[in-house]
């Protein structure tokens, strides 16, 4: 494959995995919290670093999964004892990423591990860092990441499909059916914080938090089914990485940033156009009913 498929390819994976678990996210409300593991991550992701002292490996997907829980765990504990759960998000997140910033300063030392990497990440340096799978041959480590990250979340996500649907819409029935609500809140946060750090490295923090959240909020708006919602937050997550890319390629600018933005343009023309929820659709059915009114 050629250098700017590799890239089309990672980008494409991040926009697929990120959008199978921002449906969810933001079925559930808690498109905040995407903010704060991809944040909160950089702690589990520094602390596994100063342990092992190598960059790539399952050590550092256990770290940010940690990490991950830690934040869920703690917002929870403080929003439980009267602090309001988006004060809780913003202090959990920032103390645990300001840890994270300050290890990287005064331990991590020449690594190839800052803030700024942390934050938009390079995914030019993606075909570089390759590893040899048996029948496949030399492929880039971020892409075989994604790909086992993207079979475990799908095959996660199809194996509770029914347990996902319902504590997604009423928690309330899925305990009364005997649904384990709190343990699949926290596989869930373990889905997030894994997805987040399987990105982490060649997108940084802004494109996981945008792929999260945008392709899921525009896909929400096309449809009212779960199963629907999922396939189109997945699309749109790779129509971003594309169209992303080629911006990024004519302006000559950040791809990461050129990517994010593009998920902000498939949520803006679907905020406008979408027939269920789009501002076109409901405007065309207020005026069909004001002239039923009027006859």
């Amino acid at each position: 494959m050629s250098y700017d498929g590799w890239i089309l390819l990672t980008a494409s994976l991040v926009g697929l995995v990120c959008g199978l678990v921002g449906a969810l996210l933001i079925l559930r409300r808690m498109a905040m919290m995407a903010d704060a593991i991809s944040h909160s991550v950089l702690l589990g992701i520094v602390i596994a670093y100063l342990v092992t002292r190598e960059l790539s490996g399952a050590h550092m997907l256990l770290g940010a999964a940690a990490a991950g829980l830690l934040t869920a765990v703690l917002v929870q504990w403080l929003h439980a004892r009267g602090v309001q759960q988006e004060a809780s998000i913003g202090i959990v997140f920032t103390t645990l990423f300001a840890i994270g910033v300050v290890l990287i300063a005064t331990q991590v030392g020449n690594a190839h591990l800052d803030v700024q990497h942390a934050l938009m990440g390079e995914i030019t340096f993606i075909p570089w860092e390759t590893t040899r799978v048996p029948g496949l041959g030399e492929i880039p480590e971020s892409v075989l990441t994604l790909l086992i990250v993207l079979l475990v979340v799908g095959g996660l996500i199809a194996a509770f499909y029914k347990a996902w649907k319902i504590t997604s819409f009423d928690p309330a029935l899925a305990a009364a059916l005997g649904i384990p609500v709190a343990f699949m809140h926290y596989l869930f946060m373990t889905m997030i914080s894994v997805t987040a750090v399987a990105a982490f490295d060649a997108v940084g923090a802004v494109m996981v938090i945008a792929m999260l959240i945008t392709p899921a909020a525009a896909a929400y708006l096309w449809t009212d089914r779960l199963s629907v919602m999922l396939l189109l937050s997945g699309l749109f997550g790779v129509l971003a990485a594309f169209a992303g890319y080629a911006a990024a390629w004519v302006l000559d600018t950040s791809i990461s940033g050129s990517m994010a933005f593009a998920t902000g343009v498939l949520f803006l023309i679907s905020f406008l156009i979408s027939p269920r929820h789009g501002l076109a659709a409901r405007r065309l059915r207020a005026h069909a009913a004001a002239g039923r009114l009027k006859s």
